[in-house]
């Protein structure tokens, strides 16, 4: 006020209140209501949060997202079959983001006939699985106690995967990042297998999310496979 030149009367006429209640904002840190508060800041040509961050709205929490489909425990909670329905159903796009994951193929050996199947119908699979040389790989064996074993469960992943390299809509890519979330999308939906310091993937929470609209927690894990997807290496055929 001091800075414009503004008094207490000369404020108050322009956002019709009386004197005194302007007063009161200044000497006893009261609160207007928020349209008075609005049109004093536009006023003063400053932010109504900076002069009354008690008028600050945090927003509203939702119990639960429009895009949850399941929550689980963990992911051994969740039958095999979960995983092929949802790739079975896929028609545009299958991506899976793992270090290994071999419980796909162990508990269903026809993966790789499926992911032809989906490829020969249109669909566009992208399958990354960890590189067993990366640094990031092996420090997760350290952290979950697994010593070599992921490295070595890496290297089986790719050699389930290796008979698709050369199939026409699959890609088969090796990455080294480090992986906070293994991803399993069909489409709109996908199931976020959450990595957990010191657990094993199998012990660690599952989230199934369906796409509800644009910008949503569906669009964040897409977003994050591509740009994983961006760094991985192509495998090569033998």
């Amino acid at each position: 006020m001091a800075t414009g030149g503004w008094t207490y009367a000369t404020l108050a006429e322009k956002v019709e209140v009386d004197p005194k209640s302007v007063e009161r904002w200044v000497n006893l840190n009261r609160t207007p209501r928020r349209s008075t508060a609005i049109l004093a800041a536009e006023t003063l040509g400053e932010d109504v949060h900076a002069l009354w961050p008690a008028l600050r709205q945090a927003r509203p929490a939702r119990a639960v997202s429009p895009e949850l489909v399941a929550l689980y425990d963990q992911r051994a909670d969740i039958p095999v079959s979960a995983f092929v329905e949802m790739l079975t159903q896929a028609r545009e796009r299958i991506d899976l983001l793992v270090y290994a994951a071999v419980f796909l193929h162990e508990a269903y050996p026809r993966l790789n006939d499926l992911l032809r199947e989906r490829a020969a119908q249109g669909c566009a699979v992208r399958v990354a699985v960890g590189d067993a040389d990366s640094p990031n790989v092996q420090q997760r064996g350290q952290e979950e106690k697994f010593g070599h074993g992921i490295e070595s469960r890496c290297r089986l992943a790719l050699l389930h995967y290796r008979p698709l390299i050369g199939t026409p809509g699959v890609d088969v890519r090796t990455h080294g990042t480090t992986l906070y979330n293994s991803l399993y999308r069909a489409d709109d939906q996908v199931m976020v297998n959450a990595h957990v310091w010191g657990v094993n993937a199998y012990g660690a929470p599952v989230w199934h999310l369906r796409r509800h609209g644009e910008g949503g927690m569906f669009d964040t894990y897409a977003q994050s496979f591509d740009a994983v997807w961006a760094t991985a290496t192509p495998v090569q055929g033998v």
